[in-house]
């Protein structure tokens, strides 16, 4: 075990046990009760999630209230998502994805990356869970920026991609929900415009670089041909989801997840059919990607 310690953060002296997921990135945190956490617990929890990417807490007793009311500690709270209507028997800000109305994420993705402000983080935990399976992966995408060659890493710092929610949502927004959405940065989304974004984003907190694209929402690369950009995506998608970029999540009830949504990608094991599996998430709002080639003038 190890131990993340106060450094001028929080009250002296205070500590969480720390039980590392993988080798550079992911943990599993000991000593919290998020529903009676204290700001010191929180500002702690906030501190560990841009170390780690990925956190994990067991033995966490939430509905979706007391889940909403916590994400609003880390940060500001979005709608649930911009398109899809999770229903009236949840808050507004919970996504709720149940496999039994299509709820998959079978598709390597980061959250939300086909809006102009993806969010910064998401706050997942489990309803109905399968006896085997359904497991969730999440690649760090500094590491794999990280470990390009520098020829590579000097190519993709200059690229920009299109990030696309037709393919996943477009019908759904037209023919489930009438071109009407939910509210999204304050304003009603009534349609899935491709959105422009860097392939390499520098996080806003920490200043680090890390792979911006996902298979689930990237379409193509800027100002390249389509045989290059499939080219280029392929390679960056082969080398984000390498094993030693990976870390991998058994959930069991009780269990909370936060990930940092800036600079990791995730996948959820579609392998428990028939049986039932049901997620509620609520994400943090986020800012407008930029990267070593964007214009912030």
């Amino acid at each position: 075990m190890t131990a993340i310690i106060d450094q001028g953060i929080v009250t002296a002296g205070r500590e969480l046990d720390v039980a590392p997921l993988g080798p550079r990135f992911g943990a599993e945190l000991s000593g919290v009760d998020v529903a009676s956490a204290d700001d010191g617990e929180v500002a702690l929890l906030r501190a560990a999630l841009l170390e780690y990417k990925v956190i994990v807490l067991r033995d966490q007793s939430l509905d979706d209230s007391a889940h909403v009311r916590f994400a609003e500690r880390l940060g500001e709270v979005t709608t649930g998502h911009p398109v899809w209507d999770s229903g009236t028997s949840v808050p507004d800000e919970v996504y709720a994805l149940d496999s039994a109305d299509n709820g998959f994420a079978d598709v390597w993705h980061t959250d939300v990356t086909f809006m102009p402000r993806p969010p910064a983080g998401s706050v997942l935990r489990p309803l109905v869970l399968p006896p085997h399976g359904g497991d969730t992966s999440w690649a760090d995408g500094e590491l794999a920026y990280e470990s390009l060659s520098t020829p590579v890493q000097r190519l993709a710092d200059e690229l920009h991609a299109v990030h696309d929610g037709n393919r996943e949502f477009g019908y759904y927004l037209r023919q489930r929900r009438g071109g009407r959405g939910n509210l999204w940065d304050g304003e009603q989304v009534t349609d899935l415009a491709p959105v422009r974004h860097p392939v390499v984003r520098i996080h806003p907190e920490t200043g680090r670089k890390a792979l911006f694209v996902n298979p689930g929402f990237t379409s193509h690369i800027e100002g390249v041909t389509d045989a290059e950009s499939r080219g280029l995506l392929d390679l960056f998608y082969a080398h984000l989801t390498k094993p030693e970029h990976i870390v991998r999540h058994r959930w069991r009830l009780g269990d909370l997840v936060l990930w940092d949504n800036r600079n990791t990608i995730h996948y959820a094991n579609r392998d428990y059919l028939p049986q039932r599996r049901v997620m509620h998430r609520v994400t943090l709002r986020g800012d407008e990607p930029f990267g070593p080639a964007t214009d912030r003038s």
